[in-house]
């Protein structure tokens, strides 16, 4: 069995993350840590039934001592960077659903992790279908000049823009190093109107509103033509298969990943 610890099991991500552990048949929870319930039973509080797991607060501690083989974060942007090294400077491997890492922090996360021989798969979404619409959009930007992305979350997502709509970005410029061919020189009227601009010049548009979960359009276009990929999660346990993939790999593997497109 595979010895998981859940990062923010109180989450609305963690508890989902929570109720697949508990239901895989080769996962065992044996850690839970959260800054709130501390004592409590988390499967109690995620299903109604006992599991014999208290949630804890303090993670150092937890790493130390629960002999934990993977450890899964879904927590805060802010607080992710400081996690994901308290968990290679410990040997534990980490599954890794937290955005907000910049690409130098990642690029000093990847050093670490080989200096320590210790796993990390980090991914900005675990939805199969979310990671399918990045592979496709890297294979359009082949073909197209023009591009531009708009994501979509509910207005609790603390980061823009998404860690998807970055990573899309990136994976396209890998193909294209200019997605506003032909566009004439521009004037915002207000700051901002035209988006933020990643790699390859792609404009990336964020909308934060109660009633999403989490969307994600890419818009390619050239002469006489619109062509569109999109991607929308209806529930929050879309992501658990991607989630338990990642557990599966890293448990056989001791490698640094980032992007479940790199172990699908």
């Amino acid at each position: 069995m595979i010895k998981i610890g859940v990062i923010g099991a109180l989450g609305k991500m963690g508890k989902e993350v929570v109720k697949a552990v508990l239901n895989d048949t080769e996962t065992e929870l044996v850690s839970a840590v959260d800054i709130f319930s501390q004592g409590s039973d988390i499967g109690e509080i995620v299903t109604g039934k006992k599991c014999g797991v208290a949630i804890e607060t303090d993670l150092e501690k937890e790493l130390k001592t629960k002999n934990i083989d993977i450890v899964i974060d879904f927590t805060q942007p802010k607080t992710i960077y400081e996690h994901v090294k308290l968990f290679i400077t410990n040997h534990v491997k980490s599954v890794i659903g937290t955005t907000g890492l910049n690409e130098e922090q990642i690029k000093e996360l990847k050093e670490l992790s080989q200096k320590n021989n210790t796993g990390c798969l980090i991914a900005p979404n675990f939805s199969t279908g979310a990671v399918l619409l990045m592979m496709f959009a890297k294979q359009a930007a082949k073909y197209f000049n023009n591009a531009e992305i708009i994501e979509l979350h509910h207005n609790q997502k603390k980061d823009a823009p998404s860690g998807t709509a970055v990573k899309t970005a990136q994976m396209m410029a890998e193909v294209n190093n200019n997605f506003t061919l032909g566009n004439c020189e521009e004037t915002e009227l207000i700051k901002g109107s035209r988006g933020g601009t990643a790699n390859g010049n792609i404009h990336i548009h964020s909308i934060r509103m109660p009633g999403y979960i989490a969307s994600q359009e890419v818009i390619f276009g050239s002469s006489g033509q619109i062509f569109k990929i999109k991607h929308d999660t209806m529930d929050r346990s879309c992501y658990m298969a991607g989630v338990l993939l990642a557990v599966k790999h890293l448990y056989k593997n001791n490698d640094f990943v980032y992007g479940l497109d790199n172990i699908l």
